[in-house]
């Protein structure tokens, strides 16, 4: 069975219904990013690390377009955004056909652009998912579904995080998040490091702590 979006994987050391993690990677990066932090994560973990669908010159993927205008303005290309979207959505369900994982446990791994899109799956999708690591990005409403009152999100749980100095995405975008999803009564941590937009060593020990503990 070939899956929509190009991927990774490390197996579980358990055979079956293994807690399922799912990383996104940032702008212009590729699936071999993130998957470093793979070999140090908990072993019953199976991670797929997945390629945004598309390709950008010279090298490197993206989830969608950040075009500039002549004044230096970004704006993201959100039509593209919510395609990816939905891309990740329908990867969750073939990733739960193809491989041996339980479909009630998933952790979304976002960093950057694959964390703002992280938000928009779960928020828009929250059937699909139960835990998300949201590192250096930010909620993007307009890539979320309107009918927020509707959904259920009592079972997800979001832990946050952000570089203080950061210079691609400022930290005060990812400060609302915690505000946001605390008026939709989500459960969820965040936390600061003194760094650019990256992520610390003692930011990744904080994650893998707070993930080990939710599957």
């Amino acid at each position: 069975m070939s899956l929509p979006l190009h991927h990774i994987t490390r197996p579980s050391s358990l055979k079956e219904n293994a807690p399922l993690l799912i990383m996104c990677h940032g702008y212009g990066s590729d699936e071999n990013d993130l998957f470093s932090f793979a070999q140090e994560l908990p072993e019953e973990l199976f991670v797929i690390s997945v390629r945004a669908p598309y390709p950008m010159q010279p090298y490197g993927n993206a989830w969608y377009a950040i075009n500039f205008d002549a004044n230096q303005n970004k704006w993201n290309d959100t039509e593209q955004a919510i395609e990816s979207r939905d891309k990740i959505a329908s990867f969750i369900d073939q990733a739960c056909e193809a491989y041996p994982v339980d479909k009630n446990n998933i952790t979304l791994l976002g960093f950057s652009q694959g964390t703002i899109l992280s938000y928009a799956v779960a928020l828009t999708y929250p059937e699909k998912v139960k835990n998300i690591i949201a590192l250096s990005g930010y909620v993007s409403e307009d890539m979320i579904d309107d009918n927020l009152d509707s959904k259920d999100y009592s079972h997800l749980d979001f832990y946050c995080s952000h570089g203080s100095a950061d210079q691609v995405i400022p930290v005060d975008w990812a400060r609302k998040a915690p505000q946001f999803l605390n008026t939709l009564g989500i459960k969820n941590v965040y936390s600061e490091f003194p760094v650019g937009h990256g992520v610390a060593p003692q930011n990744f020990y904080e994650f893998r702590s707070w993930l080990e503990h939710r599957i």
